[in-house]
């Protein structure tokens, strides 16, 4: 897909992976839609720096555990844009919570967890998907993580519901073939605020890196493009850890 001109929604897009991505895909020529949730000061910041750089964005809030948000926002996207032509499904959250402490892994971790992380992905799927069918074009790009391949992660929950947006992929990869593609990203570490404080925790995780190095959110974003440009990809998740997981 050739990016210039196109309409991307990213969701998480005002911090980290988000961000860098946002960032290149304006650099590319895309018109950038930045949902955020509760980082507001970063996704305005996005905004401003795309529109400095002349490019067009704007951001919008929702929850995209909440259907009727994403419903909005999708809506306001189109009444600006025209249509979607793009979706990084980037938004999730996680819970620090030592892997064997299971007495720590309450409903509510697993249900705020899955909401965003599953639900919410999904719910963001189902709203742009009838504006890329009519249009016979689309990408969908999921965020995953090596979590959800190896069981090791910040939690439990967390690296199960990255395990679910894997297979996830691969079924709505099927589902809306040929037009529209899905494909998935599965990072190993990445140094975003996320393990702001929880850095060695992210080192013992990740283990002896071959390559020696803690990816960035720019080498995602990287991945992220990669996926939305080549038109043969789909179904795919691509491992993007420094060797992680050989």
């Amino acid at each position: 897909m050739e990016l210039r001109g196109k309409v991307v929604l990213v969701t998480g897009g005002g911090t980290g992976v988000g961000r860098a991505t946002s960032l290149k895909l304006a650099a590319e020529g895309a018109r950038v839609v930045i949902n955020y949730n509760r980082s507001e000061k970063e996704a305005f910041e996005v905004v401003n720096e795309i529109t400095l750089l002349g490019g067009k964005a704007f951001a919008y809030r929702a929850n995209v555990a909440i259907e009727k948000e994403v419903n909005d926002l999708v809506s306001h996207i189109v009444t600006s844009f025209g249509t979607v032509d793009a979706l990084v499904n980037n938004a999730s959250v996680t819970a620090q919570i030592a892997m064997d402490d299971l007495d720590a892994v309450t409903d509510e971790v697993w249900d705020s967890l899955f909401s965003v992380n599953v639900k919410g992905m999904f719910q963001c799927v189902k709203a742009v998907v009838p504006y890329m069918k009519k249009q016979q074009s689309g990408v969908i790009v999921n965020m995953g993580s090596v979590a959800g391949m190896t069981g090791i992660g910040s939690s439990i929950p967390y690296a199960a519901t990255k395990s679910a947006i894997h297979t996830m992929t691969r079924s709505l990869a099927i589902a809306l073939a040929p037009y529209i593609r899905v494909n998935s990203i599965s990072p190993g570490a990445v140094d975003t605020r996320w393990w702001s404080g929880n850095e060695e925790k992210m080192y013992q995780l990740a283990g002896n890196l071959p390559l020696k190095r803690i990816s960035t959110p720019n080498d995602i974003a990287d991945a992220i493009l990669f996926q939305l440009i080549h038109e043969s990809v789909t179904g795919q998740v691509f491992t993007i850890d420094n060797g992680q997981t050989l």
